[in-house]
């Protein structure tokens, strides 16, 4: 089933136009990795999403991004609801300055959407998710800066969980772990991909060839190629993506 679909979705930064005609669709309770070179729209992609590109002066975006059959630049858009279908994690892990208990704890002390006496198997389910539970279940006090960065990035995965958002927006998500905290993030989307769909943008094209499902070659605002990752990688109907790919450039 499609859960994501852009028709001929544009953005610009002023006049620098980042985004062309994008038109992709994107099925639910998988993983969907964006590759290309710097600079080619695969991050400004992935925000414009749950619209984080609102918060950027002096910019437009036109076309459709329906989520759930809904076109969310609809002007009626609540922000606040999007924002919680569609989480995001970012390159750098950004958990508050706040325990481990109260990371878990924000979104929904913040949203009401439990009670008190419900909080504690919120912590433990959340942290159960991102298999953090038997390192953490005896530091919940713990300040999240004091965390490995894996651990960080684990956490700032959980602290979206209790939200129940549809989807996972990660930007390069292990661009700054060690290659076995990198494996491990990887196996965490594999499982999470039970109940998630998960998109992440990479530059590691290994990383997305053992992740991802579907794969998505993005270059100078334009999606060259989509398609099932297997055939992404090993027989593209494109030269482009072929060309990088093989690493002839990028």
């Amino acid at each position: 089933m499609i859960i994501i679909e852009t028709q001929r979705l544009n953005f610009f930064y002023g006049n620098f136009h980042a985004l062309k005609d994008i038109t992709i669709s994107i099925s639910e309770k998988s993983i969907t990795a964006l590759i290309g070179p710097s600079g080619c729209g695969k991050s400004t992609f992935l925000k414009a999403l749950n619209r984080m590109t609102d918060l950027i002066e002096g910019t437009k975006i036109s076309g459709h991004i329906l989520i759930n059959r809904e076109n969310v630049l609809d002007g009626k858009t609540d922000l606040v609801s999007l924002r919680k279908k569609v989480g995001m994690v970012f390159q750098r892990p950004n958990p508050f300055p706040l325990s481990v208990r109260e990371n878990i704890l924000f979104g929904p002390k913040i949203h009401q959407i439990v009670k008190p006496n419900e909080y504690e198997s919120l912590i433990e389910n959340s942290l159960r998710a991102v298999l953090l539970w038997n390192d953490l279940k005896d530091r919940l006090d713990a300040n999240a800066l004091k965390l490995s960065l894996e651990q960080q990035q684990r956490l700032c995965i959980a602290r979206l969980l209790p939200v129940k958002p549809d989807v996972l927006l990660m930007d390069e998500p292990c661009s700054t772990l060690d290659p076995i905290s990198t494996e491990r993030i990887e196996e965490l989307m594999r499982v999470l991909k039970e109940n998630y769909t998960i998109i992440i943008v990479t530059h590691n094209m290994q990383q997305a060839a053992r992740v991802s499902d579907d794969t998505g070659f993005m270059l100078l605002g334009e999606l060259i190629e989509f398609g099932k990752t297997p055939n992404i990688f090993t027989n593209p109907r494109h030269q482009k993506t072929n060309d990088y790919v093989t690493g002839r450039f990028g």
